[in-house]
């Protein structure tokens, strides 16, 4: 009876060994097919995505993400995310993301602000941070530009305005004969008066600095008013002489010399071969040469007679009004 017991008791410890080591069996079955509870000191291939980039290692030994992370780079910062964490143990066929952190430079308002994401875009980044744009505003580069390693961003505010000058506009004046008023005299019949508009614009301003003025409107605001001056030309001839008439430089006037007439007198010079006049008046005595009547300023000698024909056969009519 002993004897018996003893043998059942052996016999339910075999077979709770037994058991056990099938289920031992089992569970490294599992774990190698699984290869997610299998711990290797040797993994054959890990990969790597980088922001993006997949590479692969090979052959590594290692315990956790750390040790291979140490491996892959040594130029991740503490910043950088990493999935699985740093401190979880690796296997074969695990796959670690990098996601690296990236730094965006604004300059804006005057200032240099900085900021630090994990890849976002411009646009994004400064929605977080509450810097606002307007529709106008500039941005370079553009604010769907997706932030890698450091990137530098501008933003140019730009603001359009209107703005209306005052111009005046100048009157005009306008000569008007009168034969019935004596040819020295000249005065003014209507006085003249400027007149005005409105220029209205569009101004562009960056970041409050004027880049672009463009008229998109123009009002008169008051009409000028013509200056008139009457000129009179009315002339009365007296006593006629004819001879050779000459020139010389002397004062560039509507002048000429005489040796006979009074000094501020008037007389018409007329050119005998083309009918061409001009009133003078005698300032200077001279020429004294035979047969010549009158020597007339150049100015005055111009406007009959070309320079370089010298001496020409004239009228010469004396003026007594």
């Amino acid at each position: 009876m002993h004897k018996r017991i003893k043998r059942k008791k052996r016999r339910k410890y075999i077979y709770l060994f037994l058991i056990t080591l099938f289920v031992i069996g089992l569970i490294l079955f599992f774990q190698k097919d699984s290869h997610k509870f299998l711990r290797t000191t040797n993994i054959e291939q890990i990969e790597i995505v980088d922001d993006g980039k997949i590479s692969f290692l090979y052959d590594v030994e290692a315990e956790t993400v750390e040790n291979i992370l140490d491996k892959y780079s040594d130029d991740l910062s503490e910043n950088d995310r990493v999935f699985p964490s740093r401190d979880v143990k690796v296997f074969a066929d695990d796959r670690i993301v990098i996601n690296r952190e990236k730094k965006l430079i604004v300059k804006v308002d005057g200032e240099e602000k900085e900021f630090k994401t994990f890849g976002d875009t411009i646009a994004t980044v400064l929605v977080r941070n509450d810097i606002t744009l307007d529709e106008n505003d500039i941005i370079v580069p553009h604010g769907d530009t997706m932030i890698s390693g450091t990137l530098e961003a501008e933003i140019t505010r730009v603001e359009f305005k209107e703005e209306i000058t005052t111009k005046k506009i100048p009157f005009e004046t306008v000569l008007k004969k009168d034969d019935d008023v004596n040819f020295l005299k000249k005065y003014t019949d209507q006085e003249g008066v400027n007149g005005t508009k409105e220029l209205i614009y569009k101004v562009a301003y960056h970041d409050g600095e004027e880049v672009d003025r463009e008229l998109v409107e123009e009002k008169i605001t008051k009409e000028s008013i013509d200056e008139i001056i009457v000129q009179g030309t009315q002339v009365k001839l007296g006593k006629k002489h004819t001879g050779a008439c000459s020139w010389y430089a002397y004062t560039g006037t509507l002048s000429a010399a005489n040796q006979w007439l009074p000094k501020g007198s008037y007389v018409k010079v007329t050119n005998k071969a083309n009918g061409k006049s001009v009133i003078v008046q005698i300032n200077d005595r001279g020429p004294f040469v035979a047969g010549r009547i009158i020597d007339l300023d150049k100015v005055a000698f111009a406007k009959i007679a070309s320079i370089g024909t010298g001496v020409i056969d004239v009228k010469m009519e004396e003026v007594i009004n």
